[in-house]
């Protein structure tokens, strides 16, 4: 039996340094900036330009409040938490920022970076997911066992996971902000891909809602049939019908199919099948 890993020693602690966004912590010193590096395997793949700028407004008149934390790779620093910070920073035109020198796993220090972003809600929806999934290939863990790790629940862990179900183009929308998560979870709802990507589409070029998408996925699975309106029978069929109805004492229907003109005439056995023959042909041989 495989063992499933933990947390790490003393992760749980490590956490605790690395939760906080805003306030005041004590610093272990300060760091160049040209000696640190960001985490290449850092879940968060994309920072909002906006976002940056303004944080990096605030570093220029308040500082940076809060040290990232890095550990030591060699000859520099691996930054561990903190890299929206390192970003704003360097955007302020610091040279140096304070920093917390910890020494951390390489396993514990994705899970480190992804609970970080989790906490502040810095993830998009399949940043979120992709996180998710390289914690449970990495460290062959059960979705319950992730779900602990991360304080979520196990359904929440298992919806981000079918997000990574949609196609790359689907997925790229959502990274981009264009979708959100309810959008997605409507447009699994569809049965093929190229319907999903229809109704993705759709739902960008219409800036569709959320309750709008759920309303219009079952119109885009890709074995729904597309109905055409049954073309009227003429009035001159239904009299007939009547007619040979009351003549042969048995249901009689008079239709068009397919472009032909069909009789269906209902007998219950061979008895009866025999007496409809005789009907008709006026008991001749």
């Amino acid at each position: 039996m495989v063992k499933k890993k933990g947390l790490g020693r003393g992760l749980e602690s490590l956490m605790g340094e690395a939760n906080a966004e805003v306030g005041i912590a004590a610093s272990d010193t300060s760091l160049p900036l040209s000696k640190i590096k960001p985490n290449k395997n850092q879940p968060r793949r994309s920072f909002e330009a906006e976002t940056l700028s303004e944080l990096a407004d605030s570093i220029k008149q308040n500082g940076v409040l809060q040290p990232i934390m890095v550990r030591k790779i060699g000859s520099s620093y691996e930054i561990v938490a903190g890299e929206r910070r390192y970003q704003a920073a360097k955007i302020a035109g610091l040279k140096e920022i304070p920093v917390l020198i910890r020494e951390v796993s390489d396993d514990d220090v994705f899970k480190l970076a992804l609970i970080e972003n989790l906490q502040r809600s810095d993830l998009n929806p399949i940043e979120e997911a992709l996180g998710y999934k390289t914690l449970i290939d990495q460290n062959k863990l059960t979705q319950d066992a992730l779900a602990k790790i991360v304080s979520k629940s196990r359904p929440t862990i298992a919806n981000a996971l079918r997000l990574l179900d949609l196609p790359d183009e689907i997925q790229a929308l959502m990274s981009e902000g264009k979708l959100m998560a309810g959008h997605a979870r409507a447009i699994l709802a569809v049965a093929g891909e190229e319907g999903r990507l229809r109704l993705a589409k759709k739902v960008v070029d219409e800036n569709l809602s959320v309750r709008q998408t759920e309303s219009l996925a079952p119109l885009f699975s890709g074995n729904t049939a597309v109905s055409t309106p049954r073309e009227p029978q003429p009035k001159s069929f239904k009299r007939a019908a009547r007619e040979l109805r009351r003549v042969l004492e048995a249901n009689v229907r008079v239709k068009r199919v397919r472009g032909k003109n069909k009789i269906e005439i209902e007998f219950a056995s061979e008895d009866d099948l025999a007496r409809l023959v005789e009907r008709i042909s006026g008991g001749q041989e």
